[in-house]
């Protein structure tokens, strides 16, 4: 994974409201959530899930912030993230849920994200198809700051992002670029080179090659901000001493 924490701190099984009912999972895909909160960590919402004060039912596995990644129910079990009325068949008993935090340097999150999600479709042999949104599984506008009006590009831009990270993680001598259909488009892994060094892979999508912003930012020396409000990333480049 990449350059931040990963723990466990799972919560009590006798966590009011069920949420966690410890119901046995062989998950099959993992869901993707925003947190809702603005200005909330994932040790905010870790915490939140055992505050007396919580009256919701509602759990997750995963969250995951711009310093760290909590596991927060063990990863066999279910938790109450993507019910659509299926019992058993729902995304609550199927997918591991992870909630992508909005505060801080949200551009940082998404990233932190897109690897964590990549290390865990690669550690089950799996590829960006068994991503879901929880709009897929009952309809909510989630991961929300993915949804742009409809068109969902956010969505389709972490899926690339996590595809980026998978090509990542490939070991071939030749470094054959990987083929994957995303959201109806072709997405090719793109090797990156900066100044004569490798850098991390992008993706290549309808002839044009993506990176992710902060390998470039931390390639060339500059510093990189991101407004939630506006949603804006700003790239400062230092000027040489």
């Amino acid at each position: 994974m990449g350059d931040f924490n990963y723990r466990k701190d799972y919560i009590p099984k006798t966590t009011a409201c069920n949420r966690r009912p410890g119901y046995a999972m062989s998950a099959t895909t993992i869901t993707i959530h925003n947190t809702g909160n603005p200005a909330s960590s994932a040790a905010n919402e870790r915490a939140w899930l055992t505050n007396p004060t919580n009256a919701r039912q509602a759990s997750f596995h995963i969250v995951v912030d711009e310093r760290e990644a909590i596991e927060c129910l063990p990863l066999t079990e279910n938790a109450w993230h993507s019910g659509d009325g299926s019992a058993a068949k729902s995304g609550n008993r199927t997918s591991i849920g992870v909630e992508i935090c909005e505060s801080g340097n949200y551009a940082k999150t998404l990233d932190n994200a897109a690897s964590l999600v990549a290390s865990m479709l690669k550690e089950r042999g799996w590829g960006t198809e068994r991503l879901r949104r929880h709009y897929d599984w009952s309809g909510k506008i989630c991961p929300r700051l993915m949804y742009d009006s409809g068109k969902w590009t956010g969505w389709a831009a972490f899926k690339a992002l996590v595809e980026a990270h998978l090509s990542a993680r490939v070991s071939e001598p030749k470094l054959n670029p990987i083929k994957q259909e995303v959201n109806d488009m072709i997405v090719y892994k793109a090797n990156v080179v900066v100044n004569g060094c490798k850098a991390k892979d992008g993706v290549l999508i309808d002839g044009a090659v993506y990176v992710p912003l902060r390998e470039m930012s931390d390639q060339f020396g500059a510093a990189i901000a991101w407004d939630n409000v506006t949603k804006t990333a700003s790239v400062t480049i230092k000027e040489a001493k």
